[in-house]
Order: C-alpha cells, then sequence, then structure tokens
C-alpha cells in the first residue's frame, strides 16, 4: 500500500532535467497499468521534472480530455482494485494532475510519415507550453514489429537529431527481436538513426529493487563473494513462475512462447547479475560489459544436445489457486494445434574459470501452482564421515535463496543438531524479509527505469551486444524445436510443471525446489 512519505531513494536524487516525453502507444495496456503508475510515482517522490510534457500518441479517434479522463478512472481503480501489479490506499490528487495535466494527444497511424510531421509540431507546442527545454525521450509501446519503422521515421522526420545541448533517446520495449537474425537486423535498423548511448532497450525486471539487490548483496559483503565458484556452489536454480495463463493476450502470446517472452531477457538478467564477475564500478558500460561475458561463455549446444538440455511444455486443463483453468490451446485467440511453449526448461553451464562444471537450471511457466522468482543456490554438501554412527544418513543441504517476488528476501538452510540424546540433523532457515526492514511502496518498476533514462544512465537498459549474446546462447534451442526434434510435453495447470523438466535434473542426480 501506498505511504505518502518520502522515499530513501528521493531524498539523494534530484528531478530530471526538463524534458518532452512522447509515448508511443498511449492508448493501450502498458502506459495504463504500468507507466502511467510509474510517472505518478515519479511525481509523488518529486523526481519528474520541474518543467516537463507528455505528448501520446496513438490510434483511437479521441480528444486529449477524452484520453485524461480515460487514465484518471484507470489510476482510480487501483484504489479499489489490489489485484494487480500496481494498487494504492488512495489516489494523491495533486502528484497525479502534475502528470495528467501535461499530457497532450495526438491521433496517428505510427507508419504514416504525416504523424511525425505533426508530432513534431506537438513537441514544438508541449515545449513552449510547459517550458520543458529541447530534450525528448521517446517510448516506444507499441508492438514490436512497429520498433524498426517507428525509429526509422522519427530519423527520417529530424525527430533524434540533437542539437544546442539538448538529447534526443529512445526507449525500446521487449522483445527485441523474435532471434538471433531478427534481433540483429533490428539492432543494424536502430543503430543507423540512433547512436547506441541514444538507445535504452528496456527490460522492467531489471528496475526491480531486488533485482538490483543481487549485485549489491554479492559485491558488497565479503561473506558471500569468496564462495561464489565451482569450489563451493554445486548448481543454481533459476524460476520464474507465474500462475496467470495468457488471459487477454492470446494472439501475441501464440506467436512469442515461453523461450521468447522470458528467456533472453528476464531469466537472463537474473542468470548473468548471479554469474557475472565483480565489475570496477556500478557504470553502465563496466556492468554490461560483465554481463555480456557471461552469455559469451555459455557453453555453445548443438542442435541435437539442445534437445535434450532443454524441454517444453504447454499447460492443460487444471485447476489454479481453485479456479478452473482451460487448456493453452482452448484459450481465446489461440491456435487449436498451437506448438507454442508455455513452460520452458534449460541446463545451461559456462565456460570458465568460475564455473565450469556448476550447472545453472533455469524454469518459467504460465498457469503454474504458485507464483515464485526465485535464485537458489545449492552449496557442495559437506563430508559425511564425522557422522558415522549416528542416525545422520545425509547432511542437510546448504540453500542460499534470494526471492526477488511476491515476498522479497533472502533466506540460508543450513543444518542443526535436533534436541535429543541421539544425532539428528535438522534444516533450519534464516531468514529476512525487506518488508522488515524497509519501507516498501508500490511500484510497477518502471520508476527507476524511465528515470535513469531522464538522466542518461544506461547501466539497468541493454547494450546491443548484450542482446544478441542472449539470443546467441538460446538459437540452437529455437533451431531444435523448429525441426521438431523436441516433443511439445504437457502439464496440468496448477502443477509445478512437466515430469520432463523433473528428468532434467534427474539425470544429474539433482531435483527441483519445491514451488
Amino acid at each position: 500500500m501506498i505511504h505518502h512519505d518520502t522515499p530513501p531513494r528521493a531524498s539523494a536524487a534530484k528531478p530530471a532535467p526538463d524534458c518532452t516525453l512522447v509515448i508511443f502507444g498511449v492508448t493501450g495496456d502498458l502506459t495504463h497499468r504500468l507507466l502511467m503508475p510509474a510517472l505518478y510515482n515519479l511525481a509523488r517522490w518529486n523526481l519528474l521534472p520541474e518543467r516537463f510534457a507528455i505528448v501520446g500518441v496513438g490510434r483511437s479517434e479521441m480528444g486529449a480530455d477524452d484520453l485524461r479522463d480515460d487514465l484518471t478512472r484507470t489510476m482510480e481503480g487501483f484504489v479499489t482494485d489490489k489485484g494487480g501489479e500496481f494498487s494504492a490506499d488512495s489516489l494523491d490528487r495533486e502528484a497525479w494532475a502534475r502528470v495528467v495535466g501535461r499530457l497532450d494527444y495526438l491521433a496517428g497511424d505510427v507508419e504514416d510519415p504525416a504523424t511525425y510531421q505533426e508530432l513534431s509540431r506537438r513537441i514544438g507546442a508541449s515545449r513552449e507550453a510547459q517550458a520543458a527545454g529541447g530534450n525528448v525521450l521517446f517510448y516506444l509501446a507499441v508492438a514490436a514489429r512497429f520498433f524498426g519503422p517507428v525509429v526509422k521515421w522519427l530519423g527520417e522526420a529530424g525527430l533524434t537529431r540533437e542539437g544546442e545541448g539538448a538529447w534526443r533517446r529512445v526507449i525500446i520495449e521487449k522483445p527485441f527481436g523474435h532471434d538471433l537474425p531478427s534481433a540483429r537486423a533490428l539492432n543494424r535498423d536502430v543503430l543507423a538513426v540512433l547512436r547506441e548511448d541514444q538507445v535504452f532497450r528496456i527490460d522492467h525486471f531489471l528496475g526491480k529493487e531486488t533485482v538490483q539487490n543481487i549485485m549489491a548483496f554479492r559485491f558488497g559483503n565479503g561473506l558471500f563473494e569468496p564462495l561464489w565458484n565451482r569450489d563451493r556452489i554445486d548448481h543454481v536454480q533459476i524460476t520464474v513462475a507465474e500462475t496467470v495463463g495468457v488471459e487477454k493476450r492470446g494472439s501475441f502470446y501464440d506467436a512469442t512462447g515461453a523461450m521468447r517472452d522470458m528467456v533472453p531477457n528476464h531469466l537472463f538478467q537474473l542468470f548473468t547479475m548471479t554469474a557475472m564477475e565483480p565489475p570496477i564500478s556500478f557504470e553502465a558500460d563496466a556492468v554490461r560489459d560483465k554481463k555480456e561475458e557471461v552469455l559469451m561463455a555459455v557453453h555453445q549446444l548443438s542442435e541435437d544436445a539442445a534437445a535434450h538440455q532443454a524441454v517444453r511444455a504447454q499447460y492443460a486443463a487444471g485447476t489454479v489457486r481453485g479456479q478452473p483453468v482451460r487448456s493453452y490451446r482452448d484459450e481465446p485467440d489461440v491456435d487449436p494445434g498451437s506448438q507454442t511453449e508455455t513452460y520452458v526448461a534449460l541446463r545451461l553451464t559456462i565456460d570458465n574459470w568460475r564455473w565450469a562444471g556448476v550447472p545453472f537450471y533455469l524454469r518459467t511457466g504460465k498457469a503454474m501452482t504458485r507464483r515464485d522468482t526465485e535464485i537458489a543456490i545449492q552449496f557442495k554438501q559437506a563430508p559425511l564421515a564425522l557422522f558415522r554412527g549416528t542416525a545422520v544418513e545425509a547432511c542437510i543441504p546448504n540453500w542460499l535463496v534470494l526471492q526477488i517476488q511476491p515476498d522479497e528476501g533472502i533466506s540460508l538452510q543450513f543444518g542443526a543438531k535436533v534436541p535429543g540424546t541421539e544425532v539428528r540433523l535438522g534444516a533450519v532457515n534464516m531468514d529476512f524479509l525487506y518488508k522488515d526492514y524497509f519501507q516498501i511502496q508500490p511500484s510497477t518498476g518502471y520508476e527507476t527505469l524511465i528515470y535513469d533514462a531522464m538522466i542518461g544512465d544506461a547501466t539497468l537498459f541493454q547494450r546491443a551486444d548484450n542482446i544478441e549474446a542472449g539470443w546467441r546462447a538460446v538459437q540452437p534451442v529455437l533451431d531444435a524445436w523448429s525441426d521438431g526434434r523436441a516433443p511439445m510435453a504437457a502439464y496440468p495447470a496448477g502443477s509445478a510443471g512437466p515430469k520432463e523438466a523433473d528428468d532434467l535434473l534427474a539425470r544429474d542426480g539433482r531435483a527441483w525446489r519445491p514451488l
């Protein structure tokens, strides 16, 4: 729930520089659910520019007042509906007015050159009305097929041209490409118009405080980093499980699937932050260089090997949290014969000195038994010789778990003697929850990212080579699946995933942590 106190970040941070924010796709779901609540929070935290304008571009024929009213109804709904990604006890009307009152709207087709000529005029008018200066941040909250064309038309209209000390930047949503060749082609198209430092490829996972804390936890504590290697770690499990199915996104999801939607971005962000070497600073390129090194060191699978090291599956009919869920192929706008996966499990290894021989198991799925995002690190077990002649048959495995959501925190499992006359070991946990130590405020994860784009800090955004390295790591799997080398498994909605994913670990003598 929202508390109207100034968060810790705001006490040290200054408002972003004066600018105009242009949102392509302003009438869409992303803007309503995530971007406008993020701008509202930035207004509450006094981090928006003092002189700030918003120009929204959409296809709907409506006026600016109609859009403002529509967005206000959505924000008011967050007060009564507590089930979404953002909720609030009340709406700070003054903060909201500082956002919605600066909004202009342009109805137009993003593939029509006339739209960009009118946009140029609107940016000038809004800049003059709000005294917002010459800086412009373009946000592409549109379907992925429009990323390249929108950047091209922005360039041809002269809207990306910088001068007189003003900057022009573009935020591009995911998915950035649908495979390695398309990602390379999109990078070529974008970088033909913009410099790399003008491009901010966004992954909202990196806006979450608990994800950013992975690096602080690893590199800010002398206790853990000396143990963070193949000598002490047995294996790593990274899980992103969702209870929701495809909901109203059937047409998008059926053309995308769990692999493309989640692995090269969300899961690989957690993967690289866990496995990266210490950067020399938190400067953008220093961090991104270390992430790329991890992806470049991933052992490249052949297509035949990929078919055995990756599992794909679809959810069948079942029950999630007491509610019946139809099978994926029966969802609206999904092909009844679809071969699109809603679940992926991967086994990856890293060919470097720190991680050689340590498997990383990644899994993500929809319509699963529980919502859970975590990084679980199992340390190698202690020798059992000391316990010969006792009731102890095996030492308790030591797990360090970084819980990203829903209950953000860190836990450490270790063995302790069970009270009594005989020697027996029991598993105990030391738990830390963020909400017990810090003031946690509802956010969408976009607040930090929008603010960082405004101030030009690219640390939490992906670079062109990072994007391509991620696709390169999964391309053999995509190729194997397109050739039909891996069958499509099934799992009941409300379960922990398919048996084939259990087998992936069982071959190594390991098992998934229970969801």
